[in-house]
Formats: structure tokens, sequence, C-alpha cells
């Protein structure tokens, strides 16, 4: 088999039954993926405009996501309509409820008399049928619950064939189901946690409806991935990987390790925008703790000087992307050469990266308003001409699986938990141009604000803290002195996926600390402010 072949073969998705999620836009679709996870259900998701003909994999059931636009305007997104011919169970949620009453006769979808936003109290209607149980979806729940609505439109009809088995009082027909397929629809969010027993919901079609085998664990999925590493691989090729220092190129690099161990090579580049004595500190942990093969390559002046003068986001990311590229190439040459003629000889034509399911996400570009925001370091910003095949163990998992991995790795909890740190380090947090000088402040601003979290105790309540440096200077009073300095940004926020998060609510003592020791330690700082923002609306890096 080919290499596409191998890794097609021994993709989740053709290993473990699967909850295809079919993505119409909203910015809660992701959830619906994460949810099923957390029941031990794989599931992956693919854009609403996914062929089902081109579909390598049979999923074990199908649920339809919610999405901003109305279903009956000509510029609508619609499922391909063979998904109804595939004989599997199909949940709408929001969008996709009236998706599929649409599909069942375009006039059963209008527009609503009155929006239907936030709270509502869902009442369930118990129905009757010979052939199917279409209760099953609320089963074991109760007579109603409190949903989370985000709709305009609603069904003005009921599609023939269907019963409604749950009703508020804005919307008749907040769930349907078919009288003799597996085929559901509900008006509210069941994946945020607004919704009472939404994940029960969840489970109920994917368990009882779906009859799905909770099989998706990382200790079902370290044993699949290593044997799929080994054949993608073959007995004698090589690969190479960047490691950071961060959870997710230490864990790839444990599990590269691990399967094919002395040919895996770690290399770090040092590329003068890393943390503060990154290199060091990832030598000894990846060395002598984890027994890793390791190199480390000092090209901070190649990196430093190809970023002079550039500020644009973009072009930083695809300067870093492709220079790291070129560094990788001529490291592996060097390296294979080393080997030529030992035991240890064979072609390194492997490039591992430590790309991760919402990288993967982030990065699809669809037709809907779910546009791809930046090009991620994992995943675009790559040459064209790059020499290395990309290898991505950790591509199918979130960052809370990959932690959960880790720690069935052997890798110690500080690492493990260690918070995420970007590809382009502190580059995308210097807006506008990256200096020496530049840097210098960014990195120490940033090791004294995780300083004080960790003092606090409350690193591991925070999913990702940083300093960024502003493009713009303030005046302030320094020792009886009129200064007009740089002005550092604060970030941290909680997530439980990075698809969305909402800032950290410190206490205005410790901001007051942290503050002053910026000010005070980091020279050409003179005031210090704090990111308030969420995502959505803001990403979670400045840029």
């Amino acid at each position: 088999m080919t290499a596409d072949e191998v890794a097609e073969s021994e993709s989740p998705h053709k290993l473990f039954d699967t909850i295809l999620v079919l993505d119409f836009g909203s910015q809660y679709s992701h959830l619906i993926t994460r949810r099923l996870r957390d029941l031990n259900v794989y599931s992956e998701l693919l854009p609403c405009t996914q062929r089902i003909s081109e579909l390598t994999f049979r999923p074990t059931g199908v649920i339809l996501s919610g999405g901003p636009y109305s279903v009956y305007k000509s510029d609508a997104p619609h499922v391909d309509p063979l998904i109804f011919d595939l004989g599997i169970p199909i949940l709408g949620i929001c969008y996709g409820l009236q998706e599929i009453a649409w599909q069942h006769g375009q006039q059963n979808v209008s527009a609503g008399d009155k929006r239907e936003y936030g709270h509502a109290r869902l009442v369930f209607e118990q129905q009757q049928s010979p052939e199917l149980a279409v209760n099953e979806l609320f089963s074991g729940i109760g007579n109603g619950i409190d949903v989370w609505m985000s709709h305009g439109d609603k069904l003005s009809h009921l599609p023939d064939s269907f019963s409604t088995i749950a009703r508020t009082d804005n919307a008749p027909f907040a769930g349907i189901a078919h009288g003799s397929k597996p085929y559901y629809g509900i008006q509210f969010h069941p994946e945020v946690s607004h919704t009472s027993h939404g994940t029960k919901i969840l489970g109920n079609f994917a368990l009882r409806i779906c009859g799905a085998h909770q099989h998706w664990t990382m200790e079902e999925f370290v044993g699949t991935e290593l044997s799929r590493i080994r054949a993608l691989v073959g007995q004698k090729g090589q690969v190479i990987g960047a490691v950071s220092g961060g959870v997710d190129s230490t864990v790839a690099a444990k599990l590269m390790h691990d399967a094919i161990g002395d040919r895996f090579h770690a290399v770090l580049v040092n590329n003068g925008v890393l943390r503060m004595n990154e290199a060091e500190t990832v030598h000894q942990t990846l060395t002598k703790h984890l027994g890793i093969n390791l190199t480390v390559i000092d090209a901070s002046d190649r990196f430093l000087s190809e970023l002079k003068g550039v500020s644009e986001p973009e072009q930083k990311r695809k300067i870093i992307g492709r220079n790291f590229i070129e560094v990788f190439q001529e490291t592996a040459q060097k390296i294979a050469a080393e080997a030529a003629g030992s035991s240890a000889a064979g072609n390194i034509e492997w490039l591992l990266q430590g790309t991760l399911y919402p990288d993967v996400i982030e990065s699809i570009a669809f037709r809907g308003p779910s546009q791809t925001i930046k090009t991620h370091h994992n995943v675009g910003g790559l040459p064209a001409a790059m020499h290395l095949k990309l290898i991505e163990p950790l591509r199918e998992l979130f960052k809370d699986e990959v932690r959960v991995l880790g720690t069935r790795l052997g890798i110690p909890e500080d690492l493990v938990w260690r918070h995420p740190f970007p590809g382009p380090g502190i580059a995308i947090r210097i807006l506008g141009e990256v200096t020496p000088e530049q840097v210098e402040i960014a990195r120490r601003a940033d090791q004294i604000f995780i300083e004080e979290i960790i003092a606090a105790g409350l690193y591991r309540k925070i999913s990702q803290a940083f300093a960024a440096l502003l493009p713009v200077k303030a005046v302030g009073v320094m020792g009886d002195k009129r200064v007009h300095e740089q002005v550092i940004a604060l970030r941290a926020v909680e997530t439980m996926d990075f698809m969305t998060a909402d800032w950290y609510p410190f206490d205005g003592l410790f901001l007051k600390k942290v503050s002053s020791r910026i000010v005070n330690e980091v020279n050409g700082v003179c005031r210090v402010l704090y990111d308030v923002t969420s995502k959505p609306p803001g990403t979670i890096e400045m840029e």
C-alpha cells in the first residue's frame, strides 16, 4: 500500500464507530464533536458541502450542525441529499433541523414571527410509533428541560411522516422525529453548557439510536497510532520532528520515539523567538528525562534577519514557516549523511508535526461563514517545494485528549500541563516589527507574568497565558522623569478545547503586582494592560 493508503486504513474513522458532524458554520459546531468524544465516541467534523460519494468511511450516524443561514434563501448551503440514502441515523440541530425539514418539503421552513435567543423551556411530547421508538432522543430525562435557543427561522409545517416530540412557547416543532426512519431534529443547541441534559441527549443519539460503541479512549488510541506510525514509516524509514517544549510537540515526540526509537530525530530550532531559556530547558527535559534523540540548531540570526522590517502577521508566519522547513531539510540531510553506512542508515522522508484537531478545523475553508481565520503554524503557510512528507499523529485529538495521552505515555505532569506556545513563537506576540530588542522585552515580561501565575497557584486553572508587546508607546513618569515607552498587554484565557475561550478574571491585587514587576524589571516598558476579549470575537493569540 502507498503511504496515503496506509494512513487512511489506520485512520480513527476506519477503526472506531464514528459520528460525522457536518458543519454549517455555527460557532458551536466543534462542541458537538467535543461532547461526543467526552462520551468515548469518536466523532469527526467536515464541511456541510462534503460529497457523500467522496467519503472514505461509513459513519455510524450523522449530525447536521447549526448555522447562520436561512435554509429557504438562494445562497443557503445544503447537505448532499445522498445522505438520506445511507440508511443511518441523522440528527439535525437548529439549522440542521430546518435542513431536514426543507429536504422533505421546501414549504416547511419560514421566518419566525419573533426570534428566539437565549434560554427557553422545552416540553417533551410523547409519541407512539409501531416501527420506531421516536422518543429515544429524550429517554431518561423527564418531561422537559431548559435549553439554549439561537434562531430566527422555524418550522412552519411538520414534514410528512414526522411527529412532534418537543415544543417551546415560540417553537411548536422544537423537536421532531420521523415515524419509520431514524431521523431527528431539534431547534435548540444540546452541545452548549446552557442546555441542561445536553450531553445526555447527544449520548442518546450516539449510543441508543446509532448504537455506537464507546471505544474511543487514549488507551485504545495509543496502540492503534503506534501501529499506524510503524506501518507508515517502515522498518528503515526515519523521521525528523520539531520540538518546542510545548505539550503538543513533546507528546508527539514521545509517541514517535516509542514507535520507532532512535530512528526519530527530534530537532529544536532556536529561531530567536523562543521563551526565556527555552533551548536549554527543552534539551535537558527531552534527552535526560524522556530519552529522545535531540539535535539543537541555533538559527536565531537567520530568522531575525528574515523578519527584519516585517510587521504584517501573515507574512511573519510564512517567513518563519519557510525558514523552519528549510532548516529542517538541511538538518535532515546532515543526519542522514552521518548515519550512512551504519545500522541506523535510512532516508529521512518524514516530518513530524504536532497538529491538533482544532488546528485542522480552524484551517478548513468552505462555503459559508466559517472562513480561514489565519494560516495556522501547523497546517498552512508551508512552501510548495517541501521535500518531506508530513506525519501528524495528534491530528485527530483535542488538547485535553493530548494531555491524557501524554500522561499515558509517562510524560511528567508539569510538561503535560504546560501552556501552549505557538510555532511562530514570540514573533506573533510582538505586534509590529520583530527585532532582538523587542523580543527581549516581550520575553522578559512573559516570564514575569508566568512566574506570578505559578506563585499564585493559578497555572492549572488557566489554559493559556502570555505577555504581548503592542506597537504603541505611552507617556509615563519614572524616577521623576517623563518617559515615552512601550506598552505590554497581558492575556490569560480559560477554555476546554481552544475553539472558544474566555478571559481569566484575575483580582486587582494580582494584576497590580504583575504590572509593578514588569514596569520595574523590564527596561523600555512604562505601561501594562490586561486583555478582556473572549474568543470569539478575538483569537487567543494576538496575531
